[in-house]
């Protein structure tokens, strides 16, 4: 990964931490971000006609990946319903890096030097660390991590199967679109199946909030698909990783969170993961 590249996953890292953002400080977080990927759709298809379609040979990859981002949209809310920004986030993007290093490893046999495996490990470490804070640890409250976690593990799912289906597409900004519009319809459509008319009620008093999260979230999307195309998934993911820092930018100056001890600590990991990932190559 060279600096450009580097510098532009980062740029995504930032817009994923700021649409995850407006999805907590609103009160219907679930219509919210039904919101924000139905609006995500929309920008796509605006783009289709400029975007070649991905080959057939991938299609299997799209409606998997299409799934686990829904499960993903739905999940996520439900974890900042029981817990903070400064929570739920560096456990759910904390736990992705070291189960795609790992599926990586088993499905396509992708390896890494040891020095960016220590940069892996270091990031996933230290976003994890940010779990352990006194007032709001896992032995207070069970169910935001619960929830976390199991978001961490559909963010590994879809990043690995977006790796993949993004290189067998033909066309890895196709695959992209694709997914952004099949995920974002279908999770609009599960949320008013949930909520009925109150969808529309909530939607009309959001309407900014989902406009600027579905173009950061489709923006953010398109960016990492396009680097997983042709940079190692595991780096890849542990970059991403940094809009960690990013939400705790957001945690403790808007949100007012707090920014603990343990946060200090976790920011030096991250770090740290950012130097040896880019001292590797």
């Amino acid at each position: 990964m060279n600096l450009e590249l580097t510098l532009v996953v980062l740029v995504a890292a930032a817009f994923h931490a700021a649409w995850n953002a407006l999805i907590k400080i609103r009160a219907d977080r679930l219509i919210v971000m039904g919101i924000v990927t139905l609006a995500g759709s929309v920008f796509s298809l605006f783009l289709v006609p400029f975007v070649e379609a991905p080959d057939p040979a991938s299609w299997w990859l799209l409606c998997l990946t299409i799934l686990l981002h829904t499960l993903y949209h739905l999940f996520l809310p439900i974890a900042y319903d029981h817990g903070d920004l400064g929570q739920v986030y560096p456990i759910a993007r904390g736990s992705a890096p070291l189960l795609v290093t790992l599926g990586a490893f088993l499905v396509i046999g992708e390896k890494l030097a040891p020095l960016a495996l220590l940069g892996v490990l270091s990031l996933a470490v230290g976003v994890l660390a940010l779990t352990f804070e006194r007032r709001g640890g896992i032995w207070k409250q069970p169910k935001a991590i619960a929830f976390a976690l199991v978001t961490g593990v559909l963010i590994a799912s879809f990043t690995l199967v977006d790796g993949v289906g993004a290189r067998r597409a033909g066309s890895a900004f196709g695959f992209a679109l694709w997914s952004t519009m099949g995920s974002g319809v279908l999770t609009f459509l599960i949320v008013y199946a949930r909520k009925g008319r109150e969808t529309w009620v909530v939607a009309k008093q959001n309407l900014g909030t989902g406009a600027i999260g579905g173009v950061l979230q489709v923006a953010g999307y398109w960016i990492i698909v396009g680097a997983l195309a042709i940079a190692p998934l595991a780096m890849v993911s542990a970059l991403r990783e940094t809009s960690v820092l990013f939400a705790a930018l957001l945690s403790t100056f808007v949100l007012k969170e707090g920014f603990g001890v343990w946060r200090f600590i976790s920011a030096g990991l991250i770090t740290l993961g950012l130097v040896a990932t880019k001292a590797s190559k």
